[in-house]
Parts: structure tokens; sequence; C-alpha cells
């Protein structure tokens, strides 16, 4: 099993006044170095999914990968699919830029709840409801997502539902928190600075 990760970094941050949502400082570094370093040790390499300039992640050493065509994060999952496919690898973890405080056992979790999907796919979940960008995608669901893109739709959990994803059930509700506005980041900040 050869498992890479993608960080969804596509969106327009217009929540937080249009910024490229991943450079945006938290606790004096950008948000994607806090995902990476969360992500990062559970794979076995990690992709960028984002477009525009490439340049701006040259600093992260993962590779690029702009959408074939933007229609939400799961633009960018099919575009992490192919790729790995290309790369050997048999999973991708999937998980959204603004969500600093990913569980270290993020991929154990999703890799123990697939195991009773009847097409390996799981989904992050916790008590306040599920997280369909975090989560574990099997290779051989890229020519269903990509017709799925083709019909229009864009809808993560209505396809994760679909394709009956199985629910990884984490406890700690902050694991997921989204970074939307400046109020989150700085409920974010002051969590780091054990202030909170």
């Amino acid at each position: 099993m050869r498992i890479f990760g993608v960080i969804l970094a596509g969106g327009e941050g217009r929540r937080m006044g249009g910024v490229d949502k991943a450079l945006v400082p938290l606790a004096g570094r950008p948000l994607i170095a806090h995902v990476l370093d969360r992500l990062e040790p559970q794979v076995e390499r990690v992709l960028i999914s984002a477009n525009g300039d490439p340049a701006r992640f040259a600093g992260f050493g993962c590779s690029v990968l702009p959408d074939a065509r933007p229609q939400g994060p799961l633009s960018g999952v099919l575009a992490a699919l192919t790729l790995a496919a290309e790369l050997g690898a048999t999973h991708v973890v999937s998980t959204p830029v603004d969500t600093p405080f990913l569980p270290g056992d993020l991929v154990p979790h999703l890799l123990l709840a697939a195991e009773n999907a009847p097409e390996g796919l799981a989904i992050a979940s916790d008590e306040t409801g599920d997280h369909p960008a975090t989560a574990l995608w099997p290779l051989g669901l890229a020519p269903a997502l990509a017709e799925f893109l083709g019909s229009g739709e864009a809808r993560v959990l209505r396809f994760a539902e679909a394709h009956h994803a199985a629910r990884a059930r984490f406890p700690d509700a902050r694991a997921f928190r989204n970074l939307n506005t400046p109020d989150d980041l700085a409920a974010a900040e002051a969590l780091i600075r054990g202030t909170a």
C-alpha cells in the first residue's frame, strides 16, 4: 500500500478577504506549513492542489497540481488521483489547506474505517458532523469521479455517499476546524499560543 497526500489549496479565500489562504500567516508560518507538518509524516509524498502560479509553493518541496477543470475540491482530488496512479500509489488522502490541527493518526483511522467500505472510500467525521474533503480515496475511484465531475456535479459529500463512504470518527472536534474568516484565524492563533 502506497499512500500519497494532497492538500487542497485551490479555494478563493473570499471570507478571508480574497487572499491566498494557503499563505496566510498563522503563528508566524504560512497556513499550508502547519497542514504539511501534520500530513507529511503520515504519507509517502504530499501534493498540493492549486491553480495560479505554482512558484508560490516552491519552498515546500511538493508537486503542485492545477485543476483540469476547476469545480471545487473534487477537481483537486481527481488531479491527485491521476498523478498518484502514474507514480504507483494506491491511495490518496485529501485535506483542505485551512485545517492546521489535523490529527496525527488521521491516515490510520481513515484506513481502518475504509475496511468497512465496499469501495474503500472513508471520510473524516466528528461530533460536529462530516468533513468529506478530508478523506481516503482509493485510486480505483478515479473514473467514477471523472464521470461525476463531467456531469456537472461537484459536491464532495454527494459523491462520498453515492460510493458508500465509511466514516472515520475522531474525538476532537477541533482537529478539522476550518479557518475561513479572520476571526477563525485569531481563534487558531490563541489556541496555538495556549491562550484560548
